[in-house]
Order: C-alpha cells, then structure tokens, then sequence
C-alpha cells in the first residue's frame, strides 16, 4: 500500500467531502441559530429557542435538499405485516431510548445539579439482567428459562438498585454527581459482561423481539409507544403530586428548602432511582431490538445525547427550575439530526463531531458574559433601524 493510498483510507483524515458538509454545517448552524435571529430582532436570550430553531433548520435543511426525506409509506414488512414507514417513523422508533432517558436526566439534573454518564453501562448492566434471567445462563436455549415479564421486573429492581447506589453517593456522601457516577461508568460494561459470563446469548422466541419492533397487528414500533406510556406517566406524576416542584426548590436553593421542610438530600435520591427506573425500560428495548447485546458497544456514549437533550431543552445543567416536555422533545430532535446526517452519508464516527459543535455552541452562548454581549449587540441594531426614537 502507497504512503498516498494509506492517507485516502484513514479513519483518521476525512474525505473531502465529509470536510465540506461539516464545514458548512457548522456555518449555516452558527448563522441560523444566532446572527440572523439577532440580526431581525426576534426574542432572546438564543437558549430558549434553540429546539425550536433546530427544528425548522432540519426541517428546511431536508425539504430543499431532498424533499423525499418525509415520505410515508404503508407497506408489508419482513415478515409480511403491513407497517407505516419512512424517515419520521425511523425517528421517533430510533429516539424512543433517547427521550425516555432524558426523563430521569432532567429531574437528576435539576435536583443534584449534576448528571449521571453512567447510563450507558447502566443499560449494559440492564440488558444483561434480562438475558440472564429469560437465558438460565444458554448461549442460545430453545425456550426461555422464565416469563418475559419476570425478566423485566428484574431489570428493573437491580437497575433502580444502580441508581440508588449513584443517589446514595451524591446525597449523602456529598461526592459531586458526575465523579459519583463515574464508578459505574467505567465498571458497568464490566460488570455486564461478567452477569453472562462473558458471553453473548441470543434469544429465538420470537415474541420477545415484539417490544424493540413491531407487534403483530400495530403498524406502528413498539418502542414508539412504550415512550409514549412513559411520557404520559411523567405528565400526570408532575402534574398531580409535589415531585417536580420539590425538585426544582432543592436544586434551585437546596439550604433554603430543608428550612422549609423538605428533605434534600431524599429528593437527591428519588431523581436517581426514578432515572434507574428509566434505564431500566431503555435497556429493555435495546435488548429486545436484535434480541441479543453486545456489552462494549450497547447504548454507547448514550449518556452524552441525554445530556445533549436536557441541555438543548433550555434547563440549566447546574440545577433548578426544568421544562421536562423540552426535554424530551430534545432527544427527537437530536435523533433528526443524527438521521438527517446519515441520510446525506456521513460516516458514523464523524457523528460525535457535529454533536460536540452543537454542545460547544449552546455551552458558549449560555454564558452570561457572552449572553450580556449579545443583548448590547441587539440593542445596537435596533438603535441603527430606530435612530430617530433612540435620540428621542
């Protein structure tokens, strides 16, 4: 192989046109998001309407570029059930993990002020429950060793048991969230391994494939509903009892609010338990997806895209008050990105680049100097459009 052909195919140098697409997605990003919105005078502070701006980009992005990209088909699938398709289903089927995860991040967030990049090994550790108890231990058994619905309640206990050993950390020991959930994160995908003896078992019952796919009969993924069930709970849980106000006094003024009869520190740990609880579901569909699971690879860097998603919902990552729907509609509209990027060809690995663009931009912009600066640069257009009332 030639020095020249061993640069061509690299993983590490990009094609050029890989570089021009990213490139001018970062420009159009930066334009879109903040010059022209400041320069026509619509509301700021940017962070507020960064999702719904995202939004209309992908959208425009897509319609001008291939218009095709929001086709819906109904038609038989593989094993002959007829489905509704296309790149919208594709995303809220793909995004389902995504936003029932943000759930638990935003109130560990607005509570510890703080978040938990365990999640992925979590969903390693939670997947791996299941095939345990639905495998006995087999590489590939003729039927499953238990009922699914034992399997998941399973998952659910030794994943909550997660979370509440994070919570525990954070709230009453005091150690900051993310050095608290780094243990699990680099243990977890370890620990998931060993749970199956370091094997990679596979389920053939075919019903069990139905929660990360379709169901017989339902045009629609399966994973698209169980978000739905999710987010529904949440909503009526924030609005019929005290939780989400309670998170937001503690994470807002922690002090004042145990003056106030609260108990911080419970509340601390009710939001990572309620996340383990989530983790729980989202390992669930994983493993039900392809029926199996790959412990290094599963959910991977799944905890940055929850993250990602709390932060483009306008809540602030150092705690406090939360808007739980901007959350969530966060995590699709990250996922319309990453299908938006993979319809136009972008290699997977380039995918954290553009991520850490959009993270670096709403990182930079939420800062109160730069925040201060944008609002004098505001003040100056308008006194250039309005001279006259300005002197006045």
């Amino acid at each position: 192989m030639t020095q020249e052909s061993a640069v061509r195919t690299s993983k590490y140098i990009k094609p050029a046109r890989e570089e021009k697409i990213f490139e001018k997605t970062v420009v159009f990003f930066l334009f879109s998001l903040f010059v022209m919105p400041q320069y026509f005078g619509l509301p700021t502070p940017l962070f507020d309407f960064t999702l719904l701006r995202m939004m209309l980009i992908l959208v425009l992005f897509n319609l001008i570029a291939d218009p095709s990209f929001f086709a819906i088909k109904y038609a038989p699938n593989s094993a002959g059930d007829m489905v509704i398709s296309g790149n919208i289903i594709t995303i809220l089927d793909n995004a389902s993990e995504l936003a029932i995860l943000a759930i638990g991040m935003t109130l560990v967030t607005s509570a510890s002020g703080g978040q938990d990049i365990s999640v992925g090994a979590t969903i390693a550790v939670a997947g791996s429950v299941v095939l345990r108890v639905l495998c006995g231990g087999e590489v590939s058994p003729a039927a499953l060793h238990a009922p699914i619905i034992v399997a998941f309640l399973a998952c659910v206990v030794v994943s909550m048991l997660l979370g509440a050993f994070n919570g525990a950390l954070v709230a009453y020991f005091k150690i900051q969230p993310m050095v608290a959930t780094l243990i699990l994160f680099t243990a977890g995908r370890s620990i998931a391994a060993w749970i199956n003896n370091n094997q990679l078992p596979v389920i053939n019952d075919e019903s069990f494939g139905w929660f990360g796919n379709f169901i017989p009969g339902l045009p629609l993924p399966t994973p698209i509903f169980i978000a739905a069930i999710c987010i529904i709970i949440i909503a009526l849980v924030l609005r019929f009892t005290k939780l989400g106000l309670f998170t937001q006094a503690v994470g807002i003024n922690s002090e004042s609010s145990r003056l106030n009869g609260l108990n911080p520190a419970r509340i601390k740990f009710m939001t990572y338990v309620i996340l383990g609880l989530c983790v729980a579901v989202a390992g669930f569909i994983k493993v039900s997806r392809i029926s199996s699971i790959n412990y290094s690879v599963v959910a991977k860097d799944i905890e940055m895209d929850a993250i990602l998603a709390v932060a483009l919902g306008g809540n602030a990552l150092s705690g406090g008050k939360f808007n739980m729907a901007s959350s969530i509609l966060g995590a699709y509209v990250i996922q319309f990105l990453t299908t938006t990027l993979y319809k136009f060809q972008v290699a997977p690995t380039a995918l954290p680049a553009y991520k850490a663009v959009v993270v670096i931009i709403l990182v930079v912009l939420s800062a109160p100097t730069v925040r201060n600066k944008l609002a004098a640069f505001r003040k100056k257009i308008a006194s250039r459009r309005n001279p006259v009332k300005e002197a006045n």
